[in-house]
């Protein structure tokens, strides 16, 4: 298969899934680790702030209308932003949380990880 965007690309396409995360697989350490929960925590913690002042923008202006399908449609779009930006939140506190146990956890194999006394050092 080419690549249509560049004609005189000579790349070969990746056969497996094993030779797409091979390229550029990486061995997790402690500081990215930590460096990628807090980017993640960053963003979570934003993300909830963002809820709360959406959550009380709608408290504070609640819908007025007559129309029984203006108000339903109203609380479907009131509810489905309010959804979003919470899960938005959740994903990523979970993927913080994740990634603060594989630093954990990394630690805890270098601190068990017993020395190699063959190199003589």
């Amino acid at each position: 298969m080419t690549d249509l965007t560049n004609p005189n690309s000579t790349s070969k396409p990746l056969s497996s899934a094993e030779d797409a995360t091979s390229a550029s697989s990486t061995p997790p350490t402690i500081l990215r680790c930590v460096m990628g929960s807090l980017i993640a925590g960053g963003f979570a913690a934003a993300l909830y702030a963002l809820t709360l002042s959406i959550v009380q923008t709608f408290a504070n202006s609640p819908i007025h209308s007559d129309n029984v399908t203006a108000i339903n449609i109203g609380a479907a779009v009131r509810t489905l932003v309010m959804g979003i930006v919470a899960l938005g939140a959740g994903v990523f506190a979970f993927a913080s949380l994740g990634l603060m146990l594989l630093a954990l956890q990394l630690v805890i194999q270098k601190l068990l990880k017993k020395p190699d006394r063959s190199s003589g050092v």
